[in-house]
């Protein structure tokens, strides 16, 4: 029978105690609000910026297939030894969906290796993101588009390497567009980059939008491949001289 994955959701944990507006909305924090959209499917738990070594433990990495990340008030209160960390267990094989304003994260850009800057406005926006690779199991069961009635606004240039696959391309009203929707693989790991999701709109209440993360779970989980051997190696034939 198939193990249940298992998945960690990493969410910094701030807004919802700073701002009234941000609690209204997600009153047991974003990741809760994430973790209830993955349904009874998963294995989920749940890790905050205040928890010790911000709940990525060694003994929580080594036990966690995908890993979601949402931060966005805190990116340099991240301990760079835990960032470390999460790199070595993604080029090992951990799945990494990094959401929203996860892209300033400090794993992120050590990911990508560039600086993850982009344009951005806080002002309804209404966003159309347009699926773009129908074939792909990250936009399994959503239509040619989502619509979501106000969201902050993300636009180009958004400097990030160019994807593997680009599943979502994001048309905001004020004219503007967006990679919304990228994947890449580090080493054995698979990472996907989602737009949607600012704090002060009930993105993860939407039910496409709760679909899509699913489906990228399902999508990021680890390979049964082993991980490759590095190093000095002996012949596999016998060498002459």
């Amino acid at each position: 029978m198939t193990q249940p994955i298992k998945v960690t959701i990493w969410n910094e944990y701030q807004h919802e105690k700073r701002n009234p507006k941000v609690a209204e909305i997600y009153p047991n924090g974003i990741h809760s609000a994430i973790g209830d959209g993955l349904g009874s499917s998963f294995v989920v738990r749940h890790a905050t910026l205040d928890m010790p070594e911000h709940g990525l433990t060694e003994e929580v990495l080594n036990d966690t297939d995908v890993l979601l990340w949402w931060g966005h008030l805190a990116h340099g209160d991240v301990d760079d030894a835990i960032v470390e960390r999460v790199y070595n267990r993604v080029l090992r094989g951990m799945g990494l969906i990094v959401l929203h304003s996860g892209h300033f994260s400090k794993i992120f850009k050590k990911l990508m290796g560039t600086s993850c800057d982009l344009k951005w406005r806080e002002a309804n926006d209404k966003e159309r993101l347009w699926v773009v690779a129908p074939g792909h199991p990250i936009a399994e069961g959503i239509g040619e588009y989502i619509e979501l009635e106000a969201e902050e606004m993300y636009g180009e240039h958004f400097d990030i390497p160019q994807p593997d696959e680009l599943v979502f391309v994001s048309w905001f009203s004020g004219g503007e567009v967006f990679r919304s929707g990228c994947t890449y693989t580090r080493g054995q790991g698979k990472i996907f980059y989602f737009r949607p999701g600012h704090e002060t709109y009930p993105t993860y209440h939407n039910e496409q939008i709760q679909r899509v993360i699913r489906n990228a779970v399902e999508w990021a989980k680890p390979s049964t491949r082993s991980y490759p051997a590095y190093g000095h190696a002996q012949p596999l034939e016998p060498l002459n001289g």
